[in-house]
């Protein structure tokens, strides 16, 4: 009798933060995972690699680099990925800093790298995820365009703005395809990136989204989701 062959995510972004309790959370279910990273150095997922019983692979891949995502995608020719998830992202140094201020090389390092990037290897990469499959990227709650009602974080929160509508439009191209489509608001998490003074630990948030992800598989179309499953306004 032939084993079942295991779940496979492609998880991109994932030396530290939640991109890392994504890894971990997968493979503690059985999954095998693939996890990019950038560089060469060592990181906390190489850490967790070496106990992981061979449940998780480490690739090197600039997601900003078009040459790069080529080269992984033809290392991953013969490979069946079911989830396809995107997490990488980056914030101003000064995440209040304002438009007037802000440099035009910093602007443009945030959109390519929260905007740009993660479509180009979501185009890059989907023909390898099955009908059944889901392809997801990390948004934010301050994507949300009908939700700023305070405003702060501008350039980062302009940038997921930007990622919802790009993924709009993925999805919008792609009319009647089967598989999910997710961007995904973790919450505000206690990450180098969130703070210490966030709401949430990764452990509250990164179970809940690895479910939240689980539970909406399955179900065509895109959809804009919190950490519990709930519906975020665009």
């Amino acid at each position: 009798m032939n084993t079942p062959t295991k779940p496979v995510a492609l998880i991109v972004g994932a030396s530290r933060g939640l991109g890392l309790a994504m890894v971990a959370e997968y493979a503690s279910r059985g999954w095998q995972v693939i996890a990019t990273v950038r560089g060469e150095a060592s990181t906390p997922l190489h850490d967790l690699a070496k106990h992981a019983h061979g449940l998780i692979e480490i690739e090197r891949m600039e997601i900003t680099d078009p040459k790069q995502i080529t080269a992984l995608r033809q290392r991953l020719s013969e490979r069946h990925i079911d989830l396809l998830f995107v997490n990488a992202g980056v914030a101003t140094r000064d995440t209040e800093v304002s438009a007037l201020d802000v440099s035009d090389a910093e602007f443009i390092q945030v959109m390519t790298t929260n905007v740009l990037a993660p479509l180009r290897v979501l185009e890059a990469f989907e023909s390898l995820v099955p009908n059944t499959g889901a392809l997801g990227v990390m948004s934010s709650g301050l994507g949300s365009v009908a939700d700023n009602e305070h405003g702060g974080w501008s350039i980062y929160r302009s940038s997921k703005a930007a990622l919802n509508q790009l993924m709009r439009s993925f999805a919008a191209a792609r009319a009647g395809d089967p598989r999910a489509m997710l961007l995904i608001c973790p919450g505000w998490v206690r990450t180098d990136m969130g703070g210490s003074e966030a709401d949430l630990s990764i452990d509250e948030s990164i179970p809940c989204v690895v479910d939240t992800i689980t539970n909406a598989t399955g179900t065509p179309g895109l959809r804009y989701l919190d950490y519990r499953g709930h519906t975020v306004h665009w």
